[in-house]
């Protein structure tokens, strides 16, 4: 590989984890209604297990509730089924035709736990990135052994994957720091 391709598939790869964050930050209860809140959850839709937004189309009424209208009304029981099952803890009101999702407000010590929550998440990502950052060191050391590169192109292509790596964990902060400002302030 050379050192272009290297660097490509090092910051396609952070990007990647950076998205998968972005995507768990986005499913977390804050105490506010957001569609995210269920947009993953997979319900059992005819053997197969589907994401949520595929099946129904999530509004949000008020701050405090979720409406749920699925496309097909038969899948109404599975969908209830799949949000009781779920890790929200929130209990689905069925009335037959859509289902609504009352999201209580969070005590200080949930929010507690969210915002610890959160540091584990933040902290995973950036773990993910910094495996990320090894595999392409890896690669450098590789590609200098082959004699495919010199080693100050691999030094140089060290550097920017290091470069690559700070940029991603400074993204992966100002996330977590502003999801956990979000959930306390309310």
């Amino acid at each position: 590989m050379t050192k272009d391709q290297i660097l490509k598939d090092t910051r396609e790869r952070m990007e990647k984890a950076l998205a998968v964050f972005i995507d768990e930050l986005k499913g977390l209860r804050t105490g506010r209604a957001t569609p995210a809140l269920v947009d993953n959850i997979k319900i059992d839709y005819y053997g197969s297990p589907t994401p949520m937004k595929q099946l129904a189309q999530v509004s949000v009424p008020d701050p405090q509730q979720l409406l749920i209208k699925p496309f097909d009304a038969t899948s109404l029981k599975d969908i209830e089924k799949a949000i009781r099952t779920s890790d929200l803890g929130m209990s689905p009101n069925n009335d037959g035709k859509v289902i609504r999702l009352q999201i209580p407000s969070m005590s200080g010590e949930q929010r507690q736990k969210m915002a610890g929550r959160i540091k584990k998440m933040a902290e995973d990502a950036k773990v993910a990135c910094r495996n990320i950052r090894r595999d392409g060191n890896k690669h450098f050391e590789v590609a200098e052994k082959e004699k495919t590169m010199t080693e100050d192109e691999r030094d140089k292509g060290k550097e920017e994957v290091q470069t690559a790596l700070k940029r991603s964990e400074d993204k992966i902060t100002e996330l977590g720091d502003k999801k956990t400002k979000e959930i306390m302030e309310q």
